[in-house]
């Protein structure tokens, strides 16, 4: 991607340390997510200071009262800032009651794509949009990272995405806007993590593996070490497309490849299967094994969905990887405003309230699925 835009900057009332670390909150009260949020307790073993909007503002007027915040330069601040503002923004839909305990399981993932949808109709430079949803994804992770089993391996992880130190800030952050029964344990891990982090070459950067084959097959196979060189015997290549309807992807293919396409529209087409829901394993079932004929034979080939999830690529992805074939994503990432107007003169336009539900659902590729990740950005 892009550096981003100036124009493109986060609509949220972020200080400006050389003027003030005063939040402008009466500019933000009115958006429409701040009211669940308000109205959304949380337990107090963890949040004593109540609901979820109490402790947001506290998260946030602790960032900005931090000396490494207020040292970054101006977009990362905006960046960092926003993480904190939006990190709990999927606790309200998630909130479950269970013995008496108030929990919210996976409010992170979904607040990530909370956060990556919203910022997507707001026309917010993909960019900046994915360094927010990586942030608010990732942002309870450094509280108990170094407890884990493998903490290189999620570091690694995390990496690839994210940049570890501004994560640690927004995790401060967090651990410093809440009072809870060990509030110095948190910020202990935290500072841990960090030094892990750095001691890995990875706190302000992507871990950095021998090879792109190295760091595919590492991230396929949890007893590799990711220092090896991997031996790369690939044969072919699987290009994989991404995006929402409408994006674009006929159009890129037919301009930038001359390879074997399986079209997933195509062969429901031919198969007469209806476009959505349905019985769409006549579909797949075709789709597969014409992928599988290319790849026997080290053909490469384009595999055309929307494959919005790393579930439905990873299907795709293991068939490739038990072929020795390598694997090239392509991701359209296409303005709202351009992806409804080209969806709109599709011969079979996709009703907008579908594309809308499948905002919910997209999780964008990265590096740890793949030997390559190209992301087009169309304004």
């Amino acid at each position: 991607m892009g550096a981003p835009g100036i124009a493109m900057r986060l609509p949220y009332p972020c200080p400006d340390p050389s003027d003030s670390l005063s939040i402008a909150w009466d500019t933000v009260t009115s958006e429409s997510w701040v009211a669940p949020m308000a109205a959304c307790m949380q337990d107090p073993e963890h949040h004593a200071e109540g609901d979820v909007w109490t402790h947001t503002k506290m998260v946030c007027e602790a960032l900005v009262a931090l000396p490494a915040w207020q040292a970054l330069p101006a977009l990362d601040r905006e960046v960092v800032f926003a993480a904190c503002l939006l990190h709990d923004i999927a606790k309200p839909p998630t909130t479950v009651v269970e013995d008496g305990r108030i929990r919210h399981p996976g409010h992170s993932p979904r607040g990530a794509t909370t956060v990556r949808a919203m910022l997507w109709r707001l026309g917010i430079d993909p960019a900046v949009r994915e360094r927010v949803a990586g942030l608010v994804r990732t942002h309870q992770l450094p509280f108990y990272m170094i407890e884990e089993d493998d903490p290189r391996r999620r570091a690694a992880t995390i990496s690839q995405t994210v940049r570890c130190d501004h994560l640690a800030m927004v995790t401060r952050a967090d651990g410093l806007g809440r009072i809870c029964r060990d509030p110095q344990k948190l910020q202990d891990n935290i500072a841990l993590f960090e030094e892990f982090c750095a001691e890995q070459g990875c706190l302000d950067r992507p871990f950095a593996f021998p090879s792109d084959h190295s760091r595919f097959v590492y991230f396929r196979n949890p007893e590799r070490d990711p220092t090896y060189l991997a031996h790369d015997d690939t044969r072919g290549e699987v290009t994989l497309m991404c995006g929402l309807p409408g994006a674009g992807k006929d159009h890129w293919i037919r301009h930038n490849t001359d390879v074997p396409v399986i079209s997933l529209d195509a062969l429901r087409e031919e198969l007469d299967a209806p476009a959505s829901g349905g019985n769409q394993g006549a579909v797949i079932q075709a789709a597969r094994e014409q992928a599988r004929e290319h790849l026997r034979r080290g053909q490469s080939f384009v595999w055309n969905a929307t494959s919005l999830t790393r579930d439905l690529r990873g299907r795709i992805i293991s068939l490739a990887h038990d072929y020795r074939a390598r694997v090239r994503i392509v991701f359209l990432d296409t303005a709202y405003k351009r992806l409804v107007r080209q969806n709109q003169g599709r011969q079979a336009a996709v009703p907008l309230p579908v594309i809308e539900k499948m905002t919910r659902l997209w999780d964008p590729p990265d590096l740890t699925e793949a030997h390559r990740v190209d992301w087009i950005v169309q304004a």
